[in-house]
């Protein structure tokens, strides 16, 4: 056998490198890593406080859509105003101030609306709201599927879209 060519056996086993921390070395990093969390912390913490602030939208367009599925009878046409009434009610403001919701009618409830409505709403919407609320039941029966299909999207647009106080 030549003893120039290595054999197997006279091979050594390499040792293993020191073991690593990926721990941070420097206080900066520590620092960096204290701010990412309190970052995510506090986004977290917002977007639960805006679920839990907007659980009354979230149960009003549960309640429309059901009144859309019986858009046929005339008791569910009826509701229309008193839901969207109640959620402008329930609509979270800043401060203690309370909310004159409840006795608008006619242009200050359509300026209400149209105030707190992230998109345009038609300029006879109020009076549409009143019409179900206080109409003879003939003249609900009356009223095209096309019209009763738009009084229900106008109202889950607003339901959808409008501006809570902060």
């Amino acid at each position: 056998m030549n003893q120039n060519i290595p054999s197997i056996e006279q091979l050594k086993e390499l040792g293993l490198p020191a073991q690593v921390s990926y721990a941070p070395q420097t206080w900066g990093w520590w620092v960096l890593l204290a701010l990412l969390v309190l970052a995510v912390l506090l986004v977290s913490a917002r977007k639960v406080w805006q679920w839990r602030r907007d659980r009354y939208r979230r149960e009003a367009l549960v309640r429309l859509a059901e009144l859309q599925r019986r858009s046929d009878d005339l008791s569910a046409l009826r509701e229309l105003p008193e839901l969207l009434k109640r959620v402008a009610i329930s609509i979270p403001i800043s401060g203690w101030k309370p909310h004159p919701v409840g006795a608008l009618s006619g242009e200050e409830w359509q300026a209400f609306l149209e105030a707190h409505s992230a998109k345009p709403l038609p300029a006879d919407f109020s009076q549409h709201l009143a019409q179900l609320a206080y109409a003879p039941d003939a003249t609900l029966r009356a009223l095209p599927a096309e019209h009763r299909q738009q009084l229900f999207d106008t109202c889950k647009l607003w339901v959808e879209h409008h501006h809570v106080a902060a």
